[in-house]
């Protein structure tokens, strides 16, 4: 070990005696260690270190000495002023006995290292010197080590701060504190979460704030939606694969489980997830490992898993479609995120909000917002929630002048000035009620066949819906276009 420094030492001794033996064990690295104060008392140790912890890098003591603050209270004592400085106990309880509860003691109170002082005839020394010169490095090396990991450790907790505050949960009402409070009983507890809200309403941005407020933050955030990949490639995605295991694999790769362990794995639309690879995750959640594809030893991974759904979980578990048992493990923590009409007081603050964040990232002039427009934001129904809202706020940027007006909102939400209703296919209901189920199955049909007359272009259909193009062709599918 090479020191850039003199080590600094308190010695807490009351006995001069060992005091000069402790001087004449360390006279030959006075160019590396200097006993820098000594004091004879627990209570004078604590007034010194109060006034100076920043001078001293060890401190050794002896662990029976004078006055009320002796032992292992003395040593959380200094470890409540200075928890980086570093403690080696010297004493003679052990010379004839070795006393593993007290080692125990002294650890746990926050000591680095105890040694048994040499017997009263061994006149030179109180320890073997080349064994207290390593242990008072090793000390220092333990204290630098410390400070330079809680240095990292702040800077890290900077880029989360700023991680959160570029993306931050807006809002100051009812639901949205409901939501907040959710979300920081979530972040401390390390088990599975289950949230469930319609497409747009932020389940993603829940899951990062609960990734990031929690113990795992400085670990990865890994994401995956579960119905954005074909099915013959889901288990490749999750638990990854070894080279040469199947034709094509021509190196190996780390599944996303393996890219998130020690952090976190969020599973968006997970009821999209297949029967059979709904299996081999409730596997990986009862026994933390994956059977990675081309390996036969089994993969030890500490995951957690947030996973999200807009689908009823429970009406797919009673259809037989999503298995119950994996249901319940994910479900242990769950946190439904309201809808845009169910927070639309939060409207005027979300449109401040994302005007200013788009015109920086846009570098134009941040526009008023009038009340007329801000009537027009109230008053809409959000079917897309939040995502709607700030790609609507986003296009009325490029084309309001100084204000944002009810017109320029109207233009680009495509509204009748005085219905308020989207242009779109048209509905003649008649006479019969139908089910709302059956109702929202016929406007998603006639909508989507709307929009397929419009662009003739399925891959342009699936952009202009907000569809990832595997979640389009299976809507399709299920719809019944060909």
């Amino acid at each position: 070990m090479e020191f850039d420094k003199i080590i600094n030492l308190l010695l807490i001794e009351d006995e001069t005696y060992d005091v000069n033996r402790i001087k004449r064990t360390l006279e030959p690295f006075n160019d590396k260690i200097q006993i820098k104060k000594i004091v004879s008392d627990g209570l004078s140790a604590i007034e010194l270190l109060s006034d100076n912890n920043d001078e001293f890098d060890v401190v050794i003591m002896d662990y029976q000495i004078v006055g009320p603050l002796t032992g292992e209270k003395l040593i959380r004592r200094i470890k409540l002023i200075d928890p980086f400085i570093q403690i080696i106990v010297i004493t003679k309880m052990t010379i004839n006995v070795t006393n593993f509860e007290l080692a125990k003691d002294l650890i746990e109170a926050g000591a680095m290292w105890f040694c048994t002082k040499y017997p009263s005839d061994i006149k030179d020394y109180i320890y073997q010197p080349t064994d207290l010169l390593l242990s008072i490095m090793n000390a220092y090396e333990k204290k630098k080590l410390n400070l330079e990991k809680s240095r990292t450790n702040l800077q890290l907790d900077k880029s989360i701060d700023k991680i959160i505050a570029q993306k931050p949960l807006i809002g100051n009402s009812a639901p949205i504190k409901k939501l907040q409070k959710q979300i920081e009983k979530a972040s401390q507890q390390d088990v599975t979460v289950l949230i469930s809200g319609a497409s747009g309403t932020g389940k993603e941005l829940v899951a990062t704030h609960i990734h990031y407020l929690s113990k795992r933050k400085f670990e990865n955030l890994v994401t995956i939606n579960a119905g954005s990949i074909p099915q013959n490639l889901i288990e490749s995605e999750l638990f990854g694969f070894e080279k040469g295991s199947f034709t094509g694999a021509n190196s190996s790769k780390k599944g996303l489980f393996e890219q998130a362990n020690n952090g976190t794995l969020f599973m968006d639309e997970i009821g999209e997830l297949p029967t059979n690879s709904q299996v081999k995750l409730l596997r990986v959640l009862q026994e933390g490992e994956i059977d990675k594809i081309g390996r036969t030893e089994k993969i030890k991974v500490n995951v957690r898993i947030i996973s999200a759904t807009n689908q009823d979980l429970e009406k797919a578990v009673e259809n037989k479609t999503f298995r119950s048992d994996l249901f319940y493990r994910l479900n242990v923590i769950y946190i439904y995120t309201p809808t845009l009409l169910e927070r639309i007081e939060d409207i005027p603050e979300l449109a401040g909000h994302f005007i200013s964040q788009f015109s920086k990232q846009m570098s134009i002039p941040k526009p008023g917002l009038s009340k007329d427009a801000l009537d027009v934001l109230q008053n809409y129904n959000w079917p897309g929630n939040i995502r709607q809202f700030q790609n609507v706020i986003q296009r009325v940027l490029l084309t309001a002048e100084d204000e944002i007006t009810k017109d320029d909102l109207l233009g680009v939400m495509k509204m009748e000035k005085h219905s308020g209703s989207v242009d779109g296919p048209k509905f003649s209901f008649g006479d019969k009620i139908l089910e709302w189920k059956e109702m929202e199955n016929i406007f998603r049909w006639r909508y989507f066949n709307h929009v397929m007359d419009k662009t003739k272009n399925e891959a342009e259909a699936a952009r202009l819906l907000g569809f990832a193009p595997s979640n389009f062709y299976r809507m399709l599918g299920k719809m019944g276009f060909k």
